[in-house]
């Protein structure tokens, strides 16, 4: 295994964690548990995995990998905070949907060569990449792995209130 394959690989691995915890902690959460919020009058907890799971999902075109999967999950999800929307997929419809992107986006994470990783991802034009090319694929996996983490230490703290 050569030094480049030993970073992609590590990223994936962390990557792969922070999915797995964060896969087995919303659902294992019941209707009640995702009504929680990580504060008062904050962000509920079946809201945060939505966003997970539309951040995530939004990882297809950046990557060049296709288009989303559930693009309406952005209107709910990220353009809007908690409560704006009337209408939010339930949890049996939010697993589903969640499971469906980590799935699709591990088949195509394992396609990606070492150097395919250090490419540009889409929200980088060719010119500014010549200026930034700590702006790729490996550094935004990092970035997404990070946004997890993140929001499942507030999920995680709101759960044992």
């Amino acid at each position: 295994m050569t030094s480049a394959d030993r970073f992609v690989d590590a990223g994936l691995r962390t990557w792969r964690l922070y999915m797995d915890r964060a896969g087995k902690f919303f659902g294992s959460l019941s209707p009640p548990d995702l009504q929680l919020e990580v504060a008062p009058s904050r962000n509920r907890l079946i809201y945060i995995w939505g966003h997970l799971t539309a951040v995530n999902d939004a990882i297809f075109p950046l990557f060049a990998f296709g288009p989303k999967r559930f693009p309406e999950l952005e209107k709910i999800f990220i353009a809007q905070p908690d409560r704006s929307s009337a209408q939010i997929p339930d949890a049996a419809e939010l697993q589903k949907m969640w499971t469906e992107v980590d799935a699709a986006l591990c088949q195509e994470f394992q396609k990606l060569s070492p150097s395919d990783w250090l490419q540009r991802h889409q929200s980088v034009s060719e010119e500014e990449f010549v200026r930034e090319p700590h702006r790729n694929r490996y550094a935004s996996l990092l970035g997404r792995g990070a946004h997890v983490a993140y929001h499942l230490g507030q999920a995680m703290l709101a759960k044992q209130k």
